[in-house]
């Protein structure tokens, strides 16, 4: 039956486009939260919610098709999803006034979240350990593009024409992925191995797995540390700095780039450690990355252009760190959940974003157009998520 699941595995270029397009959803009018604010005429902590809604929507949308899809099957979640987010798509070009953007992007998010959670159980159920780990590794590192290109879209829309183009690219794009996925993917869903368990025996097995708890909660402070950046950045950046949009939209490779090396970094360190072991490595550079950042917000003796610079060296470290860590917590988190890993993921996931949900809320509301909120933010988180790791995982 093993030999049935690796011939239907799907190509990683296809995991990839299925995991990465939610994140350009997110993030590619990120450069214009600024303009969306005064076009509809609420404040910058308002057009924040904009994204707090979309990971409010994301997380019950990872919970329903992952139970179904252990139902309908992967393939058949999937492009049901796909169709439900073009239709948010084109809700949100057709907004006429902010309430009806934001329950646009409610639906788009719903959508969109049967790419993260269908694509991440394909790979654990068609993959198994060291190997997993490794996969998980290099999708996390070709992955980091998705936050960068959904920003530099995003902030050449904004300089050259206006923010609603990002949403008819948006629905494109989704027209686009619905056509490969049709095409392309295959179905890794074996009924004859599904364990028939309630969903709340699964809920109960992963509160009491203390991994399966402390590693989502983690995935959820990192995935809220990524997005509270986004949400914050285009005030430090595009209005704090004077930067101009389409360049902020380049800061998106920093960000890319420094995951990038964190997975990569975790991919070697896979050779002579544990997943386990690797992650408080990961979280202890965030810390330093979180603190230096702090520090550098807090000076008063640079010009604008080096304290900017070295804010971006010292945001390149946090999410060195963060793609050090992600990637193991990924691929550890449901290891003993692989009989029911399509409810156990949905559930999982759910728990997760909900956090990152909560956090980049979190960041709109402490958003006080300051330098140093952000990295004060994310220095008490890294350090939560030391401590949870070291006396609920580690410490024995």
């Amino acid at each position: 039956m093993k030999k049935n699941i690796r011939k239907n595995r799907p190509s990683l270029l296809l995991l990839i486009v299925l995991v990465g397009f939610p994140q350009i959803s997110e993030s590619m009018f990120t450069p214009s939260l600024p303009n969306i604010g005064h076009y509809y005429e609420v404040s910058s902590g308002a057009a924040q919610l904009t994204m707090s809604i979309y990971f409010v929507s994301f997380a019950l949308g990872v919970f329903f098709w992952g139970l179904i899809s252990d139902f309908i099957g992967r393939r058949k979640a999937m492009l049901y999803g796909l169709v439900v987010y073009s239709l948010g798509s084109f809700m949100c070009l057709v907004a006429f006034n902010f309430e009806w953007l934001l329950a646009a992007r409610f639906i788009q998010a719903f959508g969109a979240s049967a790419g993260s959670i269908i694509s991440q159980t394909m790979m654990r159920e068609s993959f198994e350990g060291s190997e997993r780990a490794k996969l998980f590794s290099k999708i996390s590192a070709v992955l980091a593009f998705s936050p960068a290109i959904g920003p530099f879209i995003g902030g050449i829309v904004q300089e050259y024409s206006e923010f609603k183009m990002v949403f008819i690219i948006l629905l494109l794009m989704g027209f686009a992925i619905w056509f490969y996925g049709f095409l392309k993917l295959p179905e890794t869903l074996v009924v004859s191995e599904r364990k028939r368990q309630s969903m709340l025996v699964t809920t109960i097995a992963l509160l009491e797995n203390r991994k399966a708890l402390i590693y989502g909660l983690l995935i959820g402070g990192i995935n809220g540390m990524l997005f509270s950046y986004h949400a914050e950045a285009p005030y430090l950046f595009i209005e704090h700095f004077k930067m101009r949009p389409s360049y902020f939209g380049l800061l998106g490779i920093v960000i890319a780039l420094s995951s990038i090396l964190g997975s990569l970094i975790s991919n070697h360190l896979l050779r002579k450690k544990s997943p386990d072991s690797i992650i408080p490595i990961g979280l202890i550079v965030t810390i330093v990355g979180s603190s230096l950042l702090l520090l550098i917000s807090r000076m008063t003796g640079f010009d604008q252009d080096t304290q900017m610079f070295f804010l971006v060296c010292c945001i390149f470290l946090v999410f060195v760190g963060t793609g050090i860590t992600l990637p193991n917590c990924l691929s550890q988190g449901l290891a003993d959940f692989q009989s029911v890993i399509g409810t156990a993921g949905g559930i999982f996931s759910l728990g997760y974003y909900l956090v990152v949900s909560l956090l980049t809320y979190g960041m709109s509301s402490l958003h006080n157009g300051s330098l140093w909120m952000m990295p004060l933010y994310f220095l008490g988180i890294s350090c939560v998520m030391f401590m949870l790791d070291f006396l609920f995982v580690h410490r024995k």
